[in-house]
């Protein structure tokens, strides 16, 4: 047996953590861990202080995604663990089921990690990259956007040191509006001071800690001057127990109610996970390997419930501080949650003074982090329609419970991917003057038409959602240029449904019957070919009139 034998995949590849042995960069990887460590540990403090959990909860979550992703991930640079763009989501439809901080809804979220783990893993194994595109570039701009309003929303009543209001977002904007005036000065001063420490040292450089920075002077500020006495409200005690296997015991019904939950979160995540291993390739002559991060991911998810936290995600920003300080593989956040095991383990007390107006500074800086100003801008600039769908999607996740809008903002993207595909129509197509070459009819550009000629395409998918309206265009072209030779140029068609292949039967019959000879030219898809064997369509157009070209089934059938 080979040497490396054990160290690889049925599939002939090495495993992501072997791969990551065999060719490390140990002090390389050890700057960019505690590195890591130093953005992690406050990041996810206050993550798991969003979604309702105690801070050491956050700590299980980053350890289980970065030994999860390690083991069947395969970038080399992805850090994976709590994540505040998923948290306002599931905390919400948890919220809905049980009461915040209970045990019952602990076990939920255990139960969701372990089903939105389950759904990664099997999204990884078939290969459904392709689900990270169910969510347009616009649609999630504006789902970031909203998601950003309710992290503010969230975390304002404790930088304000005001008690938080319940009901809707509006509802809840209103009332602390109202109540402005009666925010507690030093919690406002730590909350505001430890957002402008990030933002400062985020802007100098993203290697610089600046949330560690700002909770430990926030830290020391509140122990020397005795704010806790002044309305300064603090973690308090955190306990130095370290992950253990766990499993949730709850009712079948409550598995059920939260698969709807868990098909959101499992799309956000895939999204994100695919944005961030493109945006930070391992290796960038080779296209990035979607579907193995979707198995790192989804691990990282099992293992989180099993250590009984909750669902992880790709993080963009702790991806790129990996890879730009020296990280050469995972083991870089394999030695993060090292750090962070060490403090779990003999450093909790540290935490006890950690002000609850520090780590709401650190989720208002990543509010905004991830309101995209300049893509909403460019896109206004450059596509007012999709413009709206910015707006309407944020709207949908503001106005609405988080986990409803969300759900909704998947089914706008999928209805504005709908809508594209129907707006599809057949388009005429012109000889350039002077050359074999046949483009599409532009009124600024003369072109050449043949004398009983008539040549047709779709630049689309042809499907049930734009196969009716392909049919009565071409009836309209029988009926109007009645010619005695119609070529199909299927260029564009790079795939043929069933109900697209009985209509076009139809409109093959319906030029028989008129003596119309029908041509297909340039079907170059592999997927449209098989759909013509498929459905046999060559039983109605002879093969003898399909061609490499429009020019050439002009020239051999035209009369």
């Amino acid at each position: 047996m080979p040497h490396d034998a054990h160290a690889k995949g049925s599939n002939g590849h090495a495993w992501p953590l072997f791969r990551s042995l065999a060719s490390y960069s140990l002090p390389g990887d050890l700057m960019a861990g505690l590195t890591l460590a130093a953005i992690a540990i406050p990041e996810q403090m206050a993550t798991a202080r969003l979604g309702g959990f105690a801070p050491q909860i956050g700590f299980f979550a980053f350890m289980a995604g970065s030994l999860g992703f390690a083991l069947l991930g395969g970038n080399r640079f992805l850090s994976c663990g709590a994540d505040s763009t998923i948290t306002p989501i599931f905390a919400g439809g948890l919220a809905a089921l049980a009461a915040t901080g209970t045990p019952e809804y602990q076990g939920l979220a255990i139960a969701l990690a372990l089903m939105v783990g389950a759904m990664m893993l099997a999204g990884g194994a078939f290969r459904l990259g392709g689900i990270a595109n169910l969510l347009s570039v616009p649609v999630m701009v504006g789902f970031l956007a909203g998601i950003s309003v309710h992290i503010i929303v969230s975390q304002l009543p404790g930088v304000l040191g005001l008690s938080s209001p319940s009901g809707p977002t509006l509802d809840r904007i209103g009332v602390l509006a109202g109540e402005l005036g009666r925010s507690n000065p030093f919690t406002l001063c730590i909350g505001f001071g430890v957002l402008a420490a990030v933002f400062i040292s985020e802007r100098i450089s993203a290697k610089i800690p600046g949330a560690l920075i700002g909770l430990v002077g926030a830290t020391l500020a509140t122990i020397a001057l005795g704010l806790e006495s002044k309305g300064v409200s603090v973690v308090g005690s955190v306990p130095g127990t370290l992950p253990r296997p766990t499993f949730p015991e709850l009712a079948p019904e409550l598995w059920v109610r939260l698969v709807p939950l868990a098909f959101v979160i499992t799309v956000v995540v895939m999204v994100q996970t695919a944005a961030t291993t493109r945006s930070f390739p391992s290796d960038p002559d080779k296209p990035a390997d979607v579907d193995r991060d979707f198995l790192g991911a989804g691990a990282g998810s099992v293992l989180s419930g099993l250590f009984g936290a909750f669902p992880v995600n790709a993080s963009p920003p702790r991806t790129g501080i990996v890879a730009e300080t020296g990280g050469q593989s995972q083991l870089a956040g394999l030695a993060a949650a090292a750090i962070v095991l060490a403090l779990l383990a003999f450093g909790t007390g540290l935490l006890q003074h950690v002000p609850d107006a520090a780590l709401g500074g650190i989720l208002l800086f990543v509010a905004l982090r991830i309101i995209r100003v300049k893509q909403i801008v460019t896109i206004y600039r450059q596509s007012p329609s999709e413009f709206l769908l910015i707006l309407a999607t944020a709207a949908l996740i503001i106005v609405l419970p988080i986990q409803q809008g969300a759900f909704l903002g998947i089914t706008l993207s999928l209805l504005h991917g709908i809508w594209s595909t129907t707006r599809a129509r057949l388009v005429e197509f012109e000889r350039v003057p002077g050359t074999t070459i046949w483009w599409p009819a532009h009124p600024h550009i003369s072109g050449e038409r043949v004398d009983g000629v008539a040549v047709i395409g779709l630049q689309a998918p042809l499907s049930f959602l734009n196969a009716p309206g392909f049919r009565n265009d071409v009836a309209n072209v029988l009926g109007t240029a009645t010619p005695r030779l119609l070529v199909l140029e299927a260029s564009g068609m790079v795939e043929i449904d069933f109900t697209a292949a009985q209509i076009l039967l139809d409109v093959f019959k319906a030029c028989d019957e008129q003596g119309v000879t029908v041509a297909l030219a340039r079907l170059e898809s592999v997927r449209a070919q098989a759909a013509f064997e498929r459905f046999r369509l060559y039983d109605t157009l002879p093969r003898e009139n399909v061609f490499h070209s429009v020019d050439e089934a002009v020239r051999k059938l035209a009369k």
